[in-house]
C-alpha cells in the first residue's frame, strides 16, 4: 500500500469536471463558496463563464441548478456532503427528485474521514437521505479512476444523481480505462467463505482484509459496490448464495446505507447472515482522519476481526 499512488476522490471530481467541460458545452458547475475544497476550482480556471459561485446558500444553489437543467444544461451542484444532502435536502427532494430533473450533486467531504472538522461536518447520513428520494441514483466511488468514470457516467445518464467524494487521499487500484457502469458491482477477489461488500475508501481496506484473511485460511470474496442505488441485486444474491455469509463495509451510518440496502435485498430474496461495518448510530468528533477511521472500526484490521469471528476462526 505504501508504494501505491494516493489521490483524494474530491480531486478526481474536479479533474473529471474539467475533462468533461472540454467535451460538452452544456456542462455547468455550481458551488457554495467552497470551490477550493470541493476542487471545482479546477473547472473554474478552465471555464470561468460556466462556473457559478452561489455563496453559502446551498438551498438556493440547488434551485438554480434545477432551473438550468430545464434550459438544457447539465448542472453539477457542489458542496460538502453535510450541506448538499443535509442543509439542502428539501430542495433536493422537491425541486430535483419530485420532477426528476437532470441535476447532478457532487458532494465532497463525506464521512468520518473529514477528520478535524468534527461531527458537524462529518456527514454519515447522506446515503440514507438520498436513497430515500424516489428515482435518485446514489454513487460512492472507491478511487481516482472509478471516481472520474462515475462522474462521466453521471453526466451521460438522464436523471438526478448524488455522487459522494472524500477528502482523504486513498490508494488508486483501478487501471486507467476502467469502465464504470451505474448499478453494477465489481468482484475484485473471488471467494467462497464470506462475501465482503464495500464502497468508498473502505473498498481498499476490504481488499487488504481479503489478503490477510487468505493467510488465515479464510477465502473471502471482495466486492466493490460503488452504486448504492440502484443496487446490483443479482451480484449481491449470487455472492450470498456462494458464500453463505455477507459483511458490508461503508464510511456511513449502519442505518440507511449500503448495509441496509444489502440486507433489504437478502431478507426478501435470499435470507443470509449479514454483519454491517459502519458508524454505529453515533456522531463523530474531531481528530486525524486515519485515527478516527481506526477508532470507528472503518479499517482493514476491524474487517479481519469481524470476518474471523463470523467464520468461526
Amino acid at each position: 500500500m505504501a508504494d501505491m499512488i494516493k489521490i483524494a476522490t474530491r480531486d478526481s471530481y474536479g479533474n473529471a469536471l474539467k475533462e468533461l467541460g472540454a467535451e460538452f458545452d452544456n456542462l455547468v458547475v455550481l458551488d457554495a463558496d467552497l470551490a477550493g475544497a470541493t476542487k471545482t476550482g479546477t473547472f473554474k480556471k478552465a471555464f470561468p463563464d460556466r462556473h457559478f459561485d452561489c455563496g453559502i446558500a446551498e438551498a438556493n444553489m440547488i434551485c438554480m441548478a434545477t432551473g438550468m437543467s430545464t434550459a438544457g444544461l447539465v448542472p453539477f451542484a457542489s458542496s460538502f456532503a453535510m450541506f448538499a444532502a443535509g442543509r439542502a435536502f428539501e430542495q433536493v427532494r422537491n425541486s430535483i427528485g419530485y420532477p426528476h430533473l437532470n441535476v447532478k450533486i457532487g458532494a465532497t467531504h463525506g464521512g468520518i474521514s473529514v477528520g478535524e472538522d468534527g461531527a458537524s461536518h462529518q456527514c454519515c447520513e447522506d446515503f440514507s437521505l438520498m436513497r430515500a428520494i424516489p428515482g435518485m441514483t446514489v454513487i460512492c466511488p472507491a478511487d481516482d479512476v472509478e471516481a472520474k468514470a462515475a462522474v462521466r457516467a453521471a453526466y451521460e445518464m438522464n436523471g438526478p444523481v448524488y455522487l459522494r467524494f472524500g477528502r482523504l487521499a486513498v490508494p488508486v487500484f483501478h487501471k486507467e480505462g476502467f469502465k464504470f457502469e451505474i448499478g453494477k458491482g465489481e468482484i475484485l477477489r473471488d471467494g467462497t467463505d464470506v462475501a465482503i461488500i464495500a464502497n468508498g475508501l473502505l473498498t481498499y481496506e476490504a481488499i487488504e482484509a481479503g489478503e490477510k484473511l487468505a493467510e488465515m485460511g479464510i477465502n473471502a470474496m471482495i466486492i466493490n459496490m460503488a452504486t448504492i442505488k440502484p443496487l446490483d441485486e443479482e451480484l449481491v444474491i449470487a455472492a450470498a448464495k456462494k458464500c453463505g455469509k455477507v459483511i458490508t463495509c461503508e464510511e456511513h451510518s449502519i442505518i440507511g446505507g449500503l448495509g441496509e440496502a444489502v440486507c433489504g435485498v437478502l431478507s426478501e430474496k435470499c435470507p443470509t447472515a449479514v454483519k454491517r461495518i459502519g458508524v454505529n448510530d453515533e456522531f463523530g468528533h474531531s481528530g486525524p482522519a486515519k485515527d478516527l477511521l481506526k477508532q470507528f472500526g472503518l479499517c482493514c484490521d476491524h474487517i479481519v476481526e469481524v470476518a474471523k469471528e463470523f467464520c468461526g476462526k
